[in-house]
């Protein structure tokens, strides 16, 4: 692949999380990309409540809602959440390896859980940490695995509660059947909503997930046969037997469908490159993925080492509220600080932290996340931070070291013209460099 000049700014922006300088990523590009898979910097958890600690501070919590006396609980809850979001910013903004976080963060939203229910609302960065970090650069099967059977997931979409009605625990309670994992796993996280499975195919597959559940004690998740509804399940033409055997062998088939290399390549093209993704680089990746069988590594090779990923989009990707805040920190070298007021902040311009909208994740366009007030709400940031940094700040020098040949000349020309250093830093945080990728 030829070099243009705009591709250490591409490295460092669109592929990453900013850069300061683009001379700390050398004259190979891609090397600096590909090179990150070979060590990435590890997430530093030491002190952070695990997935099942963080269930027990959280069924705390709901239990003290409606107990008379100190919120103790609740804020313990609040507390292990804003050390965990502190911890997890500072690695993003001080990290040596942002593409691979970067790769982090898409299959986290991808498989997407959020605390916008009381069973979810300590889980969503231990989930993190344990289902996803561990498995982004293995076969899609064992994240597929992993992210499918965390109590955090279970939890989520509802199967946790999921019980099949001809089992013994359905029978007895007269409890029934719950479909939103099922629906989900077929639509979001593996073939995607063209692949051609019906209705039918959901309810199978819900009646094949049944019996996997979160056990009250430990906050683990385990397999109740008591609770499986028995018998044959058919799930788009393939067989499984009864049993917690039907669903390694069920996400194994998903995660191996021709249909699941294609949604995913759609995906993460679109993520990573542009917002109508260029079919010849999904094909691509979709390829490299099916042929490995989903060995994410190859995959992140086989878009990163594409030669229309490297290409000018006109405009580029619009930056999420989240990589902007982080961007800007590894622009300026600034640390994090209370996370509660990151957390403010990103609420403000749209993305509190850990509540995506619903299973589908944050939004991945500019028509998402650029509209007429979302753009207010940055300047106001812009300037707000210009005004805070921009005094000690020489935004004129740091444009040119932060973007190189893709600084335009009316980005330039603006930051020169400013009147103040603030003035400056605001213009520059505005600009259409900063806020896209």
């Amino acid at each position: 692949m030829q070099t243009p000049a705009h591709a250490p700014a591409l490295a460092a922006h669109r592929f990453g999380l900013g850069e300061a300088r683009l001379d700390t990523i050398g004259r190979d590009p891609l090397a600096w990309v590909l090179g990150q898979w070979a060590a990435p910097q590890a997430f530093d958890a030491s002190g952070l409540p695990d997935g099942a600690e963080a269930l027990a501070l959280t069924r705390a919590a709901l239990r003290a809602v409606n107990t008379p006396g100190p919120d103790n609980d609740r804020q313990a809850l609040v507390q292990a959440n804003q050390r965990a979001l502190q911890r997890r910013w500072a690695h993003m903004v001080g990290t040596a390896t942002p593409v691979h976080e970067r790769w982090v963060q898409f299959w986290a939203n991808h498989f997407t859980v959020a605390a916008t229910k009381g069973a979810t609302l300590g889980v969503v960065w231990p989930y993190e940490r344990e289902a996803i970090r561990p498995h982004v650069d293995g076969r899609f099967t064992a994240l597929l695995r992993a992210a499918t059977l965390h109590p955090a997931m279970l939890l989520y979409l509802d199967n946790a509660q999921s019980v099949g009605p001809g089992s013994p625990a359905g029978r007895r309670r007269e409890r029934g059947l719950n479909e939103n994992h099922a629906r989900e796993l077929l639509e979001l996280h593996t073939v995607g909503v063209h692949a051609g499975y019906t209705q039918a195919d959901v309810t199978e597959l819900a009646r094949l997930l049944t019996g996997w559940t979160v056990e009250p004690g430990t906050g683990v998740a385990r397999y109740v046969p008591a609770r499986h509804e028995p018998g044959d399940k058919r799930v788009m033409g393939r067989r499984y037997a009864e049993g917690p055997q039907a669903l390694d062998a069920v996400l194994e088939d998903l995660a191996t469908h021709p249909a699941t290399a294609q949604h995913l390549a759609q995906r993460l093209v679109r993520h990573f490159v542009a917002d109508t993704p260029p079919e010849p680089l999904v094909r691509a990746v979709a390829r490299r993925c099916a042929d490995t069988g989903g060995d994410l590594r190859q995959t992140a090779r086989a878009l990163f080492d594409h030669e229309l990923a490297w290409q000018a989009h006109a405009p580029g990707k619009a930056r999420t509220p989240e990589e902007l805040h982080i961007a800007a920190h590894r622009l300026l070298g600034r640390p994090v600080g209370p996370a509660q007021r990151w957390t403010n902040a990103l609420a403000a311009l749209g993305q509190p932290p850990g509540r995506a909208p619903s299973p589908q994740g944050w939004p991945d366009t500019e028509a998402d996340w650029l509209g007429a007030d979302a753009l207010r709400q940055r300047v106001a940031w812009a300037v707000q931070l210009g005004e805070q940094a921009g005094p000690q700040t020489d935004a004129r020098a740091l444009a040119r070291e932060a973007f190189g040949a893709a600084l335009s000349e009316r980005t330039r020309t603006e930051i020169e013209r400013a009147d103040s250093g603030a003035q400056a830093l605001a213009l520059l945080l505005a600009s259409p460099e900063m806020q896209r990728r």
